[in-house]
Parts: structure tokens; C-alpha cells; sequence
């Protein structure tokens, strides 16, 4: 998927460059920036949705896929949902995902400066829910 992306925005800054140099100027050129830039736009919303990283799967992990980290922080609200899952949800190694929804005022000093520690604290604990084995039920 990560090489389609940069296929698109290659392709994108070759007609950027065009019309850049171009006899018409901006505002009569504009329609082949629009068409190739809702093209990436539209990859990027039905295949990437909310992710933010894609990865290979974490050391010493029972999963042999990589994982999908996504966020979500809805308008007009102060929770901050991030999310662990399998890149190949389907694969007979994919875990559960595994999610964290907090208030982002946790994070933060009453100056509005991110304390970095309480964020990542939380975030490493997410990582090893997902990296447990799920326990077996007898």
C-alpha cells in the first residue's frame, strides 16, 4: 500500500511540476491537481482509514503478521482513542486488537505542555496487552 502511495504522490509532484512550468498559470491548470490529489485522498481513506504506522511484528511476539497503529481523536472531544491491531486481520496468528481511550487532559500540565512519560507509560502498556498470549481456558 506504501508503494502505491508513493507512486500517487510521485505522480502528483510530475504535474505539479508541469503545471508549474506550464504556459497556462494556476487557476486554469488546477483540474489536473484536483483529480490526482482526490486519488490519493480516496487510497488513503478506504485503505489506510485512521492508521498512522504500519510495522513488522513486535520481537518475541506469538503473531507472525505486523500491526496496524491507528488513532482517533473525534471533533469536539477530549478522548484520544488508540488502537492495536493486526495488519492481516484474517491470519491464523492475528491477535485481538487492542484499544486505549483516554482523555488527552491526562497528558497534559495545566500550561498545555505533553508530559511525554504518562503518554508513552500508556502506550507501552497497550503494546504488551497486545503482545501477551491470550490464556487458554481449561
Amino acid at each position: 500500500m506504501s508503494n502505491i502511495r508513493l507512486l500517487l504522490g510521485t505522480i502528483i509532484i510530475v504535474i505539479a511540476l508541469v503545471a508549474q512550468f506550464y504556459k497556462k498559470k494556476f487557476p486554469e491548470n488546477r483540474d489536473f491537481l484536483i483529480v490526482f490529489n482526490g486519488v490519493l485522498q480516496l487510497v488513503i481513506y478506504t485503505k489506510e482509514k485512521n492508521a498512522i504506522l504500519f510495522t513488522y511484528p513486535p520481537a518475541g511476539s506469538v503473531t507472525s503478521t505486523g500491526l496496524v497503529v491507528s488513532s482517533k481523536l473525534p471533533r469536539f472531544s477530549d478522548l484520544y482513542t488508540l488502537t492495536i491491531a493486526s495488519a492481516d486481520p484474517k491470519s491464523i496468528s492475528a491477535g485481538k486488537p487492542v484499544e486505549l481511550t483516554k482523555s488527552v487532559t491526562q497528558w497534559f500540565t495545566k500550561d498545555g505542555v505533553l508530559v511525554e512519560g504518562l503518554f508513552w507509560k500508556d502506550v507501552e502498556t497497550l503494546i504488551n496487552d497486545y503482545a501477551t498470549e491470550p490464556k487458554k481456558k481449561k
